[in-house]
């Protein structure tokens, strides 16, 4: 009922066992807090909160359009839905050095496990797209060295993303990497890999957990989980999918309601009632509503 009755702090230890147990972990992108306590209940690992799905949830490309604020308190409203750890994308920490320090401890405020900073240039664009420009070294390092200085929970996951693959090659990725591991980076998420052999040299030349993202229509072939697993990856997001796969049933939907004026074809497609009661916990409610008003007035 309600909220998640397992601590913030709890989650963020409990991600931190699980990733130096060297398991795979699994977080599918969560579109809205409902969705995310579905990821809980199919049995997945951790719940992902993705910059290009809050975007498009207020109708905005994923351009850094996004404020700390809007992308922190739609962050709280998701991870306290879960028993899960999750974790968020954080851009490039929306601003300076100082304003990735603050972004960090809002987000730690709000309940998330682990955030990761990327070292685009501002405003920044999907990871996915062309055209990408990334900051110089130096400048990547102090965003990761503030991320680090500012959080106040050791446990709660520093994770650096690099675009730079996509703008100067593997080599310049590796070493990016590299940097940003010595800056502090609990975690590194190499962005746009063409093939397992890249995610392998980045296993290759870092002695923290890694993490793939396997977006649809990106520029990364969708590897399997076993495949990925093989060659050493520790986290695999599906950041924009259920929203892509709501969206798309949706929109049949609509032609469906436009053509014949119903959708009693498309019931079997729905979630039923009783199972969105089920996964509400719709009982408890009902359950402590009686306890609260089931009484009488002493005569």
């Amino acid at each position: 009922m309600l909220y998640s009755t397992v601590t913030p702090a709890d989650k963020r230890r409990l991600l931190r066992e699980r990733l130096a147990s060297g398991e795979l972990l699994r977080f599918p992108g969560a579109f809205n807090p409902l969705s995310a306590r579905l990821i809980q209940q199919k049995g997945f690992e951790g719940v992902y909160i993705s910059g290009a799905v809050l975007s498009a949830d207020l109708g905005l490309p994923d351009i850094g359009l996004t404020t700390l604020t809007e992308v922190a308190g739609r962050g709280q409203q998701i991870a306290r839905m879960t028993d899960l750890p999750a974790i968020i994308d954080a851009d490039t920490g929306f601003g300076e050095p100082m304003n990735v320090a603050r972004s960090i401890q809002t987000l730690e405020d709000a309940g998330i496990a682990g955030a990761h900073i990327e070292d685009q240039v501002n405003p920044k664009r999907c990871g996915h797209l062309d055209g990408k420009a990334v900051v110089d070294e130096d400048t990547a390092v102090k965003r990761i060295r503030a991320a680090a200085d500012a959080r106040r929970d050791p446990n709660f996951l520093i994770m650096a993303r690099t675009d730079i693959r996509a703008v100067e090659g593997l080599d310049a990725a590796v070493d990016r990497a590299k940097a940003l591991v010595d800056a502090g980076a609990d975690a590194i998420f190499p962005e746009a890999m063409r093939t397992l052999a890249e995610f392998e040299a980045v296993r290759r030349a870092v002695d923290v957990p890694i993490l793939a993202n396997m977006t649809e229509f990106g520029k990364s072939e969708l590897f399997s989980v076993a495949q990925l697993q093989n060659v050493g990856v520790n986290i695999v997001i599906w950041p924009v999918s259920l929203l892509r796969i709501a969206m798309g049933a949706a929109g049949r939907a609509l032609d469906e309601l436009t053509a014949e004026g119903h959708l009693t074809g498309k019931l079997g497609e729905m979630q039923h009632r009783a199972d969105l009661y089920e996964l509400l916990d719709y009982e408890s409610y009902n359950q402590f509503d009686t306890n609260v008003f089931n009484f009488q007035i002493a005569r």
